[in-house]
C-alpha cells in the first residue's frame, strides 16, 4: 500500500446509526411538534375556505384567485369539494324563488296606480358562471326588478285607469308576456308574475265601479227587451194561429152540427157517476136541463 492511498473511514454499525437517529429525531422533536400544530391551526382555521358543502338545490362558481379567476364553464354541483383558501366558492340557489315587489306608475292621464307584484324566477343552471361574472349575488335588484318595472312602467304609462283595474281585452297579461321575454335574456329564468294587488286613488276606483254597475244595469235592461221582444213575437204566432182555427172550423160548423154535439155532452155527463141528472123541461134548442152535480 503506498502513501498516497487514502484510508477509508469505518462505516458505523447499524446499531450506531439508529442511535444517531434518535439523538437526531430528539433534537429536532420541538421543530416537529410546532409544525404539526402550525399546520393543523391553519387547517382548522381554514376550514371553512377549503372544505365546500354544496347543498340540495344549489350550484357553485368558483373564483380562481391566481389563475383563471371567474370559472365560467363548469358550476360545481351538490357535493362536498376541495379548494386552495386562497380561492372562494359562490354558492347560488337555483330553485324556484318569489320575489314580492310594490311600485307607483303613472298613466296615460298621470294617475298614479300602485302595483304589487309577486315575481316567481330563478337563475339559468349553466349560465351560473356567466351570472356571478357579469352580475353578482344580487342579480334580483340588479336585473330582475328593474328590468320588470321598466316594463310594466313603459306599457302601462299608455293605457286608461279603467283598462288597467278591468284587464280590458288581456292588455295587463301581454304586458306581462312582454316583461318576462324582457327580463328572461340576462341569465335568469322567469316562471310568472303576478299581480297581486292594484290600486287606483279612491275617487278614480269609485267612478270606475260606478260605471261598470251602470253598464251591467244596461245590460240587463237590454236581455229585459230582447225578452219582451220574443215574447210578443210568440204571442202574436200564438194569436195568427187561433184565428186561422177558428176561420177553419168556423166553415165546417152548422147549427144541426152544434145541437148533435150537445146531445152527445149531455149524454156523457148524465152517465157520469159523479153528477146527479135533474131533467126540468127543456132547454134552448129542445136540450134538456142538467142540475145537481157533486
Amino acid at each position: 500500500m503506498s502513501e498516497n492511498t487514502p484510508i477509508e473511514a469505518p462505516k458505523p454499525s447499524k446499531k450506531a446509526r439508529k442511535k444517531g437517529f434518535r439523538f437526531w429525531a430528539r433534537d429536532k422533536l420541538p421543530y416537529t411538534i410546532m409544525t404539526g400544530l402550525i399546520l393543523s391551526f391553519l387547517f382548522v382555521f381554514f376550514w371553512n375556505r377549503i372544505v365546500i358543502t354544496i347543498d340540495s338545490g344549489q350550484g357553485g362558481v368558483l373564483y380562481k384567485r391566481l389563475f383563471v379567476g371567474t370559472v365560467t364553464d363548469y358550476v360545481y354541483p351538490e357535493r362536498v369539494h376541495l379548494i386552495f383558501p386562497w380561492d372562494s366558492m359562490h354558492i347560488y340557489n337555483v330553485r324556484i324563488q318569489t320575489q314580492l315587489h310594490e311600485f307607483t306608475v303613472l298613466t296615460n292621464k298621470g294617475l298614479p296606480i300602485q302595483l304589487s307584484l309577486a315575481i316567481r324566477f330563478r337563475p339559468e343552471y349553466e349560465m351560473l358562471g356567466v351570472l356571478h361574472q357579469q352580475v353578482g349575488p344580487d342579480y334580483v335588484e340588479k336585473i330582475i326588478v328593474p328590468q320588470i318595472e321598466s316594463v310594466l312602467r313603459k306599457n302601462i304609462g299608455r293605457l286608461d285607469p279603467e283598462q288597467v283595474y278591468t284587464n280590458e281585452d288581456g292588455v295587463l297579461t301581454k304586458i306581462i308576456r312582454l316583461a318576462i321575454e324582457e327580463a328572461g335574456r340576462k341569465y335568469v329564468y322567469i316562471d310568472d308574475i303576478i299581480i297581486r294587488h292594484v290600486e287606483l286613488p279612491a275617487l278614480v276606483k269609485t267612478a270606475i265601479e260606478d260605471k261598470l254597475v251602470e253598464e251591467q244595469q244596461h245590460q240587463k235592461y237590454v236581455h229585459i227587451l230582447l225578452r219582451e221582444k220574443e215574447e210578443a213575437k210568440r204571442k202574436k204566432i200564438e194569436a195568427e194561429g187561433i184565428r186561422e182555427y177558428q176561420e177553419i172550423i168556423s166553415e165546417t160548423l152548422s147549427e144541426n152540427l152544434l145541437l148533435w154535439q150537445g146531445v152527445q155532452a149531455t149524454l156523457d155527463l148524465a152517465k157520469s157517476d159523479n153528477a146527479k141528472t135533474v131533467v126540468i123541461g127543456s132547454g134552448e134548442n129542445g136540450l134538456p136541463i142538467i142540475l145537481g152535480g157533486q
